[in-house]
């Protein structure tokens, strides 16, 4: 094979390729060899059929296998000889071809741009640590307690109030006529929390022991009885118990209750978990911060067909007028996702980042653990749509890029308060929002002056995206 480059321009350059006569007859008498053993054609045993019969019965089919299979083999290896890293398809013009001939043909390349990565080592960027203060410790414990009261048994006499735990029992009616489900025995309410139904708990304040009252409450949307929704309910309840809460005591068995050695144990799981609560948010703003500083990385060029795909998936679903009118916004916001996408994918190759399997499945996991009693849409969704896990594969690709240029940077370390990590939250949270309306704003803007003048083709409406695009691993 013989690889000459040609008509450089920029990214842009042509790559001819000559596959000579003798090698492409090798090629074609390999696949003749091979099909050999597989053809039946009558009068001839298997594995015995002559070339030249084989040639007039399949030439056609086979030349067109043949070439399929050396184009693919040799234009990759051309790519790779050259140290080419082609930015989309390239074009491929055949020149020659033909049996018993030899092969040319030319790639026609975009070429992505070289990127220098040694700029990553030594980012500066902000790392957060908060402290946490031992009273924040210890109000997060009494807030704890307080959630786990114990009861204790009052007098006959004690009228129930709020916070108290009353055990009773009741039937109910909805127009006189009993229904599937309207007894309850020995039923447990805390007063105050409106856990049972909405305002039921109110009309028990007051009662003592074996006083019986009529409550009367409307039945939930989601009650069983499909017909009873909404109707008010008459609930014939008499007063079991009244049991009042008492302050727990905070030690080393209330420690241990909750899974800690004693209670010092318990103060620095706490502090711990306070702290880990604030961790990925401050770590995402130190990511955002990486980001920024790579937005300010110089790249020569970027290939225009890059740009043209990536404003077509930020303006999807604009109308043509609003898409003219915001074309050099998107190319610019095109531009900057493009080098961030390049500079992490070529700092990602050369520290031989990889994602594996159990990685992904552990992102899996952790999605199904944010949406409680929806595992199995989760699982579903991500089992029927493998372009959803490939979205997912970049997500941890890019995680481990970002968390990698963060080793090797150069850390600002600060030491923080619980209420100054609130505060730097805060002001991120309204930088974003403020941002969010602004672009809102534009684009409504847009809408009313496209209104003024409609477009000849529309499309349905989406947002724009605006997160900066995932690194997917090639």
């Amino acid at each position: 094979m013989k690889v000459t480059i040609e008509n450089k321009k920029g990214l842009n350059k042509d790559l001819k390729v000559l596959i000579d006569k003798e090698t492409m007859n090798s090629y074609v008498d390999d696949k003749y060899e091979e099909i050999k053993g597989t053809v039946n054609l009558k009068g001839f045993r298997p594995g015995k059929v002559p070339k030249e019969v084989l040639k007039r019965q399949f030439g056609k089919a086979v030349f067109g296998e043949v070439l399929d299979k050396v184009l693919k083999e040799t234009s990759t290896k051309a790519l790779e000889e050259n140290k080419i890293k082609p930015a989309g398809q390239p074009k491929l013009d055949l020149k020659t071809y033909g049996e018993g001939k030899e092969l040319e043909y030319v790639l026609s390349i975009t070429e992505l741009p070289k990127v220098d990565t040694k700029l990553l080592e030594g980012i500066k960027f902000d790392e957060y640590s908060v402290k946490i203060d031992e009273r924040e410790t210890d109000t997060r414990i009494k807030e704890i307690a307080k959630n786990q009261p114990n009861f204790k048994d009052t007098k006959p006499e004690t009228k129930a109030k709020e916070g108290d735990l009353v055990a009773i029992d009741y039937k109910a009616t909805v127009d006189g006529n009993e229904f599937k489900g309207n007894e309850g025995k020995n039923t447990q309410l805390t007063l105050g929390k409106d856990l049972f139904l909405k305002g039921f708990d109110k009309q028990l304040i007051g009662l003592k022991k074996d006083d019986e009252k009529i409550v009367e409450a409307t039945l939930p949307e989601n009650f069983p009885e499909k017909e009873l929704i909404n109707k008010k309910a008459l609930f014939n309840c008499k007063i079991l118990n009244i049991k009042q809460a008492e302050e727990v005591k905070i030690d080393d068995d209330f420690a241990k209750n909750l899974g800690a050695k004693d209670l010092k144990d318990l103060k620095s799981l706490i502090s711990k978990q306070i702290n880990d609560e604030f961790k990925n948010s401050l770590d995402q703003l130190s990511k955002n911060q990486i980001l920024k500083e790579i937005e300010k990385i110089k790249i020569e060029e970027i290939p225009q067909n890059l740009i043209e795909e990536e404003v077509k998936i930020l303006s999807q679903g604009m109308p043509e007028e609003e898409k003219r009118k915001n074309k050099k916004s998107f190319e610019k916001k095109a531009k900057i996702r493009i080098k961030t996408g390049l500079i992490l994918n070529e700092f990602g190759e050369k520290n031989q980042i990889k994602v594996n399997e159990t990685e992904i499945q552990n992102e899996v996991q952790k999605q199904l653990r944010m949406m409680p009693g929806q595992e199995k849409m989760v699982m579903d969704f991500y089992q029927k749509n493998p372009s959803a896990v490939a979205s997912l594969r970049g997500t941890v690709y890019e995680e481990k890029i970002l968390n990698l240029i963060k080793e090797k940077g150069k850390p600002n370390k600060k030491d923080i308060s619980k209420s100054e990590a609130e505060k730097i939250l805060k002001e991120a949270h309204n930088h974003d929002h403020e941002n969010e309306k602004k672009d809102t704003k534009k684009k409504s803007d847009l809408k009313t002056a496209t209104k003024k003048k409609p477009s000849t083709k529309t499309a349905k409406s989406k947002p724009v995206a605006k997160k900066t695009k995932k690194v997917s691993k090639k």
